[in-house]
């Protein structure tokens, strides 16, 4: 594959805009950029700037993102399962992804990190614990609740989704229940709803737009006033009304 390339982004005085410029550019797959310094000679004797050097920018230089293969565009969801710290870092931070799955049969070798999170958060990257591992084993139980308590300490329960990974019928639970389990691993009772429900709708819409390349717009029709019954007011609200 041709390595591409931009040789004109305009340096600015403003380090993390050009900073965010440039992760921008190897997100969308160049591996090469040119930043380009603009001067305009007002004097004759005129300085010409230092050029902002690549150690001022980054640590570490950027990933660059290459175009997915075309099977991998057929699916709907697409999920990694890192098992380093390294992996976990660059799956939230930069990988083209909609799910980051959060190990449950062993003890994490690592711990969760905020910022990764955070940046994981914003994309719009969901994270994803299965519990079919605790009902088969008290080990694996522990180990569940451990690491999904320490995910929610640092994630606050935020584009969280619960999963079975059932591999038989007798593996699966209900959503209620499901959520009830959402309890043990530190959800609050709204985003362990949330788990089994919106945030589940919000990861099938970030691989569509994954898949697209454009945003998507998902529109929910609400009842009239008109077409909400009386019976549905609550009691001291509807005596107000027939007043």
């Amino acid at each position: 594959m041709a390595a591409f390339a931009d040789l004109d982004l305009r340096a600015g005085s403003d380090l993390k805009a050009l900073r965010g410029l440039v992760e921008n550019a190897a997100h969308l797959g160049y591996s090469v950029v040119a930043i380009n310094h603009v001067v305009e000679f007002k004097e004759k004797k005129q300085e010409i700037e230092k050029p902002v050097a690549v150690s001022e920018l980054f640590t570490t230089l950027p990933i660059v993102q290459r175009a997915t293969s075309s099977r991998v565009r057929l699916y709907d969801i697409v999920a990694v399962f890192p098992k380093t710290e390294k992996l976990f870092h660059v799956a939230c931070t930069h990988l083209d992804v909609d799910l980051v799955c959060i190990t449950v049969t062993e003890k994490l070798p690592f711990y969760f990190k905020r910022p990764p999170i955070n940046v994981a958060i914003d994309r719009g990257v969901g994270f994803e614990l299965v519990y079919s591992p605790a009902i088969k084993d008290s080990t694996m139980r522990r180990y569940t609740i451990s690491n999904a308590l320490n995910l929610m300490q640092v994630c606050k329960g935020k584009n969280v989704i619960i999963s079975s990974a059932a591999e038989r019928p007798l593996e699966i639970r209900g959503p209620y229940d499901v959520a009830n389990l959402g309890l043990l691993f530190g959800l609050s009772e709204s985003d362990a709803k949330a788990a089994v429900s919106t945030n589940c709708r919000a990861v099938l819409l970030h691989g569509e737009t994954r898949k697209t390349a454009f945003g998507i717009i998902s529109t929910v029709k609400k009842p009239r006033t008109s077409e909400v019954d009386d019976d549905s007011l609550p009691a001291c609200k509807k005596a107000k009304c027939e007043s």
